[in-house]
């Protein structure tokens, strides 16, 4: 048995367009300098006080940053109407996503930095609401790379760390693995840099979805 965790923003779907907008707006509705694209997108998969603080050049999570996490959140479903913000799956999962689902030794689940509105709403969305059998949100755990999300997905679904997969295109993905005991398979068509995936720890970057199918059924 396998239990593979995926991470939703950048390795399910696109959802980079709404979150900079989202971020763009709270910036400047709080009198901060708007952060380039480049910053937002290093810290799409951390939860969003923690994203904030790192953009701010903060240490640590003040009373400021979770007022803006607030704001932004009250934003969301606002910028997310607009059809060019909709958050859409990648080329080629759907059908990955469809073989797994089809495995009687696999199961599926989701660690993401998104809250847990946000996944339901993608999940929904997407017609996988009851496919992701374990999901933990930015409201359920603390920020990654902390283990926390892996190992209580772990524990609901009675798999032990080293049964489990991470596949995400951050550095907080591969660590939050790592540090749960698991292993880890990088996306090259994410937010983050393949090499710094490898240098993290993952056992593989996968250039496609048909890719996470090879490493996870073939062992490729």
């Amino acid at each position: 048995m396998k239990l593979v965790l995926f991470d939703c923003d950048g390795t399910l779907v696109d959802s980079l367009a709404i979150i900079q907008e989202t971020m763009v707006r709270t910036f400047r509705a709080f009198g901060h300098t708007v952060p380039e694209e480049h910053a937002i997108r290093g810290t799409v998969g951390l939860t969003l006080d923690v994203a904030i603080a790192g953009l701010l050049g903060r240490n640590a999570v003040d009373h400021e940053c979770r007022d803006m996490m607030g704001y932004y959140r009250s934003l969301f479903a606002e910028v997310r109407r607009d059809p060019a913000m909709q958050e859409k799956l990648y080329d080629g999962i759907a059908v990955m996503l469809s073989e797994l689902f089809l495995q009687d030794d696999i199961l599926v689940g989701a660690v993401t930095g998104k809250s847990r509105r946000g996944l339901d709403h993608m999940l929904k969305t997407h017609g996988y609401s009851e496919k992701f059998i374990a999901t933990r949100t930015a409201d359920d755990c603390p920020s990654k790379p902390n283990p926390a999300m892996v190992l209580e997905c772990c524990e609901e679904t009675g798999m032990r760390p080293e049964q489990a997969v991470v596949v995400g295109d951050s550095v907080f993905d591969i660590q939050m693995a790592r540090a749960a005991g698991a292993s880890a398979i990088g996306v090259s068509w994410g937010y983050g840099a393949p090499d710094a995936l490898k240098q993290s720890g993952a056992m593989a970057i996968a250039a496609t979805p048909d890719d996470i199918l090879k490493y996870v059924l073939k062992g490729e």
